[in-house]
Order: structure tokens, then C-alpha cells, then sequence
């Protein structure tokens, strides 16, 4: 395990934020993660924080103890059972790297989710999802290295608890508790691409293609363009991406905001519940293309916060706050950040 001291967390998190770390620590393998919680850890700053490429954190202040990273990177194909594939991807792994191999592979499932940043462990955490797919439904399981003993455990999928935007390691009982070494998918050696959501028929026609017999290589170029239309690029203009989840309420308050906003955006969940886009509420607040200092929000996708250039933490929460206040206040609604505050 590499272990430094005083550093700046700063190419750490795709928001730009200049904060610094106590300690990080980096690991590049199962067993030297296990070795290091049995001999070191004792010795190390706390409290800890693991994270992946932090394309879904925002410092607020400097961190007083130990940043973990994960440089555990491969790709192992377990098993094939039919037309279904295990396929085990090392937590430190790019998702969308991966995403890219498994096309390549003949590994379908994942395609929608092309582009998202972060790696492969953030990826089961946050349960990313995009596009109408959601990484839990192609999770096997998720291979950990306890953070108290060093012990290996596996969580399956139904103990994993997926939900919207949620796991089980992000709840009390879990998060830090754990490190994700490895995640297992489930993958379809058939490719059936789900093409009904956003716009992406729009963009494939637009392209030329024709959408019965798109290959998965041509849909993850597609949602690749959609992504680059609508969302700015880390590198040019600091961002975690979508800030907000989008809400979900039930049917009666759905129907109740009809009658003063007919055309309100929706995507039917159940008979009782609707997802309602955070992006058109926070629109119709008049908080597109707004700035607090020197953050703002971004101009072309109101569901993304931008660091304009030197923000900290504390605006971009303080924009958050602002932006959350105003949607509750002309809805009803409360929108919670997508992003954890640091």
C-alpha cells in the first residue's frame, strides 16, 4: 500500500474543488488492502474515505483523515451459463472502460450507462443509472474487504439493496464499513438494446441508422453524443454531473400539479408512483444558467452544478440550498442532491 501524506484531493474530484488530505492511500490489490487493514491501519488518520475517480463528492473543507483509493484494475470472465456471462471487473477500473471491453467482448447490458464517470466500485454504490438502465439489474454481486479485520466478504445482489440512486453501502449500518475490491455482473451474450428513453431514437435516427438493427457498438456511440450534447465535460467545467435525484411522488400529487402545470414532464414507475424530471422543476424556478459566486447552474442541463472557476465547497452547497428552496417552494416538491458532501 502507497501511503502519502498532505496531499491535494484536487485530481481527485471532478467538481475542482482545492482541498487537501491528511493521508491517501492507495492500493493495488485484494490481498494488499486485507494486509495493510491487519498490520496498519491502526496507524492511519480517521476517519476513512473511500472513494473512486470522486465524480459524485463535494469537498467542503479540507479532510482530516485517510483517503482510500482503489488501483485494483483487470477483467475476469467466471462463468457462462446459456446465453449469460459473470464477468468480474476490479473496482478501480473505469466504468466506462469497462463498458467499451465488455462491447467488445460480445457482453451486452450496459450500454446506456456509456460515458458516466467514475469506476467500476462507485458504480455499484451509487447505483448509476441513465438512459432507462440502472447498473444494479446487471449486478451479480459486489466483492468487499472489510475495513475492521481485513476480512473478505461478498454481498449478492438482493443483499446489495439496489434502488434508485441507492445501496446497501450507502446506508448507516454500511457505508465505510466496507471496501469494494471487485463487482460482478450478469451479462447478455444476446444484445437487446433498450432504446426508449430521451430522445434516443431521436438521435439514431437523426444519425442515420436504422434502430432495428443497431448494434451495441452504434448505441453506445449514440448515448455517447447524447451525453456530450447535454452534460460539460469535468475537465473543461468542474461538475459531478446530475447534482439532483430526480423525485418521485405519488400519483395524487402528481395529478394535483397538473392542474396548474398540464404539461409536466413524468416517467411512469407504477400505478402509484411518478418519477418527475428535477431538471424542468429546477427550469421552471428560473435557476437555469443562474450563478451564486462562482458557481452556477449550468446553462444547457439545469440538473447539473458548474464550478465556474475557483468555487468552493461551500458556494456550490450554498447553490444547492438555493436551488432546493425555490423548486419546494413553487411545487411542493423537495429535490435531494444525487452528490455526497464531504
Amino acid at each position: 500500500m502507497q501511503i502519502q501524506h498532505n496531499i491535494s484531493l484536487l485530481p481527485h474530484n471532478t467538481f475542482g474543488i482545492d482541498v487537501t488530505a491528511n493521508i491517501i492511500a492507495s492500493y493495488n490489490s485484494e490481498e494488499d488492502l486485507a494486509n495493510a487493514v491487519k498490520t496498519c491501519f491502526h496507524a492511519l488518520a480517521k476517519p476513512l474515505l473511500h472513494i473512486g475517480e470522486g465524480s459524485n463528492l463535494l469537498f467542503t473543507k479540507d479532510f482530516p483523515g485517510t483517503v482510500l483509493l482503489s488501483k485494483i484494475v483487470y477483467v475476469e470472465k467466471l462463468s457462462q451459463s446459456g446465453r449469460q456471462v459473470i464477468v468480474r471487473a476490479g473496482s478501480g477500473m473505469n466504468m466506462d472502460d469497462f463498458i467499451a471491453h465488455a462491447i467488445s467482448k460480445g457482453w451486452y447490458g450496459l450500454e446506456n450507462l456509456s460515458k458516466i464517470p467514475g469506476q467500476v466500485g462507485a458504480s455499484a454504490v451509487q447505483n448509476i443509472g441513465a438512459y432507462g438502465v440502472e447498473v444494479g439489474n446487471c449486478i451479480h454481486a459486489v466483492n468487499c474487504i472489510s475495513l475492521s479485520d481485513g476480512s473478505n466478504k461478498t454481498f449478492t445482489h438482493d443483499e446489495c439493496e439496489f434502488s434508485y440512486r441507492h445501496s446497501i453501502f450507502k446506508s448507516r449500518e454500511y457505508k465505510g464499513k466496507y471496501a469494494i475490491t471487485s463487482v460482478d455482473y450478469c451479462l447478455n451474450m444476446d444484445f437487446n438494446p433498450n432504446l426508449d428513453y430521451a430522445g434516443i431514437r431521436q438521435q439514431i435516427s437523426s444519425a442515420g441508422i436504422d434502430a432495428q438493427h443497431i448494434s451495441a457498438k452504434e448505441l453506445r456511440e449514440i448515448i455517447i453524443q447524447i451525453r456530450d450534447s447535454k452534460l460539460p465535460d469535468p475537465k473543461v467545467l468542474g461538475n459531478a454531473g446530475s447534482f439532483f435525484m430526480n423525485p418521485i411522488v405519488d400519483r395524487l400529487t402528481f395529478e394535483r400539479l397538473t392542474t396548474t402545470y398540464p404539461n409536466i414532464p413524468k416517467y411512469e414507475l407504477s400505478d402509484n408512483l411518478v418519477k418527475i424530471p428535477a431538471a424542468w422543476l429546477i427550469e421552471q424556478s428560473g435557476w437555469k444558467g443562474r450563478s451564486h459566486g462562482r458557481a452556477a447552474v449550468h446553462h444547457i442541463q439545469p440538473l447539473v452544478l458548474v464550478n465556474t472557476g475557483g468555487a468552493t465547497g461551500n458556494e456550490i452547497c450554498e447553490l444547492s440550498d438555493m436551488v432546493r428552496d425555490s423548486v419546494f417552494a413553487k411545487f411542493g416538491i423537495s429535490i435531494k442532491p444525487e452528490v455526497n458532501f464531504i
